[in-house]
């Protein structure tokens, strides 16, 4: 079993109880993204694992399952799925950085050249009036 397949198993117990989507988030107050990300095991959506398993809990309660046995569940899907490992993880932490001071690099032109036309006179000063 997956995430993609354990969200199926909560959104057909709901269905089965004939509840939807939004009434188990008006009750809840999980908001429906949220839900809609649970059921269709995009984990990349969710937040950290400890609000991940609450919501499990909630949502468990709210359509009449086992909390427990929602939570074991999703713990043995977890426990299956292979964290990346460090090489993977300090390569995208390096990429996100790049990416960052990219932009930023960028912002620092565009300011720089903003100043440069102001101090030219080419374009307006935006404190005299």
């Amino acid at each position: 079993m997956d995430h993609v397949e354990f969200g199926k198993y909560l959104s057909q117990q709901r269905e089965l109880r004939g509840l939807s989507r939004d009434e188990v988030s008006q009750v809840t107050k999980i908001s429906p993204s949220l839900i809609a990300a649970l059921e269709e095991g995009q984990m990349e959506r969710l937040p950290a694992r400890v609000f991940v398993v609450n919501y499990i809990r909630a949502y468990a309660t709210v359509i009449g399952l086992a909390p427990e046995e929602a939570i074991l569940r999703y713990e043995e899907v977890d426990k299956a799925t292979p964290e990346p490992s460090p090489v993977v993880l300090e390569r995208e932490r390096r990429k996100r950085a790049w990416v960052a001071l990219g932009v930023l690099l960028v912002v620092a032109l565009c300011v720089g050249a903003y100043v440069a036309l102001v101090m030219t006179g080419k374009a307006p000063n935006p404190l005299s009036r």
